[in-house]
């Protein structure tokens, strides 16, 4: 039988918290989800002047990030690249910003950001997703 990691709410804060650091330090207003491994909503954080659709697209990626094992981008690359089918794949978003929380070499959860570019929801999503190391 293996073992593995789980997110307590105390590294989940962490996350939220090095996520929205990230975010403010940049005045970006977003909304940060946390995800466990299955995909199920662990936190979310809704920045002020950040649109309230952020909190749907954010879940999203942060799901399709944890579930696909991968960041959320590789999805967007696959449909840029003429993969068209994933767009109507269940329970999947092809935008970036969903990064998955790896802790000795398992995928224990997600977090996924929205509200700004995509890169900038990714650089807010990885600083999340890093803290834990």
């Amino acid at each position: 039988m293996k073992s593995k990691a789980i997110l307590s709410q105390t590294e989940v804060s962490q996350i939220l918290a090095a996520a929205r650091t990230e975010a403010q330090s940049n005045q970006w207003a977003v909304t940060i989800v946390i995800v466990d491994d299955g995909g199920h909503p662990l936190a979310l954080e809704r920045l002020d002047g950040c649109a309230p659709i952020g909190a749907y697209i954010a879940t999203e990626k942060a799901r399709t990030s944890a579930l696909g094992r991968r960041e959320s981008k590789g999805y967007e690359e696959m449909v840029n690249g003429g993969r068209h089918a994933f767009l109507s794949a269940p329970l999947l978003t092809s935008l970036e910003g969903g990064v998955p929380i790896i802790v000795e070499g398992q995928v224990i959860g997600a977090v996924g950001v929205s509200g700004v570019k995509a890169e900038q929801d990714a650089q807010v999503a990885k600083a999340g997703a890093q803290s834990l190391k």
